[in-house]
This record gives structure tokens, sequence and C-alpha cells, in this order.
């Protein structure tokens, strides 16, 4: 191993995938390819094609889970490998392709200069043409505005999965990140700020689904989207809670 990049922090960029067999080969490609230095690990949520052997193959990490358990269960079995195996850096990546590994950088950018602990790659930062509008957009822009004022900094996409985080970042998510898909997102960002974690975000570009099928439906991110909303209100009630200065030692709450 080269001297300097024995100094370098580690970075793994962990991607859930439940039955991406489709894409996962060029997402971990493209990962690979936008980050030489980072370590993937692909977090199976019981799929039932060959996503596991696939990504495997591709020269990914495989954690396999024994059945569906949802996004914030992988991401959480992600999150607590990353902080066993002693990484610095953690990166969510999509397993369908709609993230663009090569935007990773810039948001890896903002944890080495230590302007950061977790950094939000955000479809409206800058007007790209992300297509949105009716409900989930005004809900969308409604979060972001409240998680702005707690925040201190201006944050426009708070549902984006696509994000890094510090290693002091991931032991708050082991303490906190919830199960539930989408709501995670937004409960796990209302918690770090409210326990003094710097949140920013950079403008990222995002691409259609590379490949497979959505695995929620508009009405349920809907209706968890709303569910959200109540954890956000919740929090403008709630004492600040402090920064903890211990280490996590395993994934327990």
């Amino acid at each position: 191993m080269p001297e300097d990049r024995a100094a370098q922090p580690r970075t793994l960029v962990i991607v859930p995938a439940w039955n991406e067999a489709a894409v996962i080969e060029r997402t971990i490609t493209e990962v690979f390819t936008a980050e030489h230095d980072a370590d993937v690990v692909v977090v199976d949520d019981g799929s039932r094609d060959g996503t596991a052997d696939i990504a495997a193959r591709a020269g990914a990490k495989v954690l396999r889970l024994p059945f569906n358990m949802g996004v914030g269960a992988a991401m959480r079995t992600g999150f607590l490998y990353a902080w066993r195996e002693g990484y610095d850096f953690v990166v969510q990546v999509d397993a369908d392709g709609q993230h663009n590994p090569a935007n990773i950088p810039l948001l890896i950018e903002k944890l080495r200069d230590d302007t950061a602990d977790i950094v939000i790659g955000s479809r409206f930062a800058e007007d790209r043409g992300y297509p949105i509008s009716g409900p989930r957009k005004w809900a969308i822009s409604m979060l972001s505005f409240v998680l702005t004022r707690l925040s201190g900094e201006r944050l426009t996409d708070i549902t984006s999965g696509f994000r890094a985080a510090n290693r002091q970042a991931l032991g708050q998510y082991l303490r906190h990140y919830p199960n539930e898909y989408l709501g995670d997102t937004v409960d796990s960002l209302v918690i770090a700020v409210k326990s003094g974690y710097r949140v920013v975000e950079v403008p990222v570009t995002m691409r259609t689904r590379q490949g497979g099928a959505p695995s929620h439906s508009p009405v349920r991110s809907a209706l968890f989207l709303t569910r959200s909303a109540l954890v956000v209100l919740l929090a403008l009630t709630t004492r600040s809670r402090p920064r903890p200065d211990e280490e996590v030692t395993h994934g327990h709450r």
C-alpha cells in the first residue's frame, strides 16, 4: 500500500440493494471509478434475484439480510459494519443508479476539510431540472425550511438519500437511525442537528433509475413524508441533545 494512501481517511460506500441484479454491477463499477481508494459494501436486503452474487463478482463486500427489511434496516447494517471496521467516512449510494457516483468526491471533500459532519447531495441546491411537483414538492420544501432554521445552514433536499458522514456522525447514526423507509433520512437529520452536528449540502445531478423497479409506491412515500413532517414539528418542541463525547461500541440504541 502506498504511504500516502495509508495516511488517508478510510472511506466506505454503502449500497443498500433489493432485487437490483440489472444494475448493481454498473453502480459498483462507477463507484470504484469515482473514488478509487474507497471500499464498497452492498447490503443485500433479502433479494430474490442474483444481486448478491453479481455484487460480489464486481468487487464489493456483501452483507446479506435473511429477508426484506427495508432501506433503514439495510443502512443500519452497513453503518454497524463501517463502525466495527474502523472507517472514517461513509457514503450512502442507491443501487438503482439514480445517485451518480461521479459526485461522491464532492461530498467527501466537505468531510475532508472538516467543514461538515454530514453532507447531503441535493437535487435542488441549484436548478438542474429535477422533476418534482405537487404535494411531495410542498412537503419537501416545508421540511427543508424547518431544518434550515434549526441548523442555520441552507438545506433544500433533506429527503435525499445520497449522503456522506464522518465517524462522529456515524456513531450518532448507530444510536438513533430509524428502520423506516424515507422517514430515516429526515429523522436522522433532525437528531443530528439537535445534537450539534454540522449538516451541509452540495448540489448534485440525479439520474433516472438505471434498471429494476422501485421498491415503494408514491402513496407509501407520501405517507412517510407526512410522518416525517410530524417528526420535524415534534423536534421544534424538544430540547437539544448534547453532542455525545463517548464512543459507540455496538449497534444498539
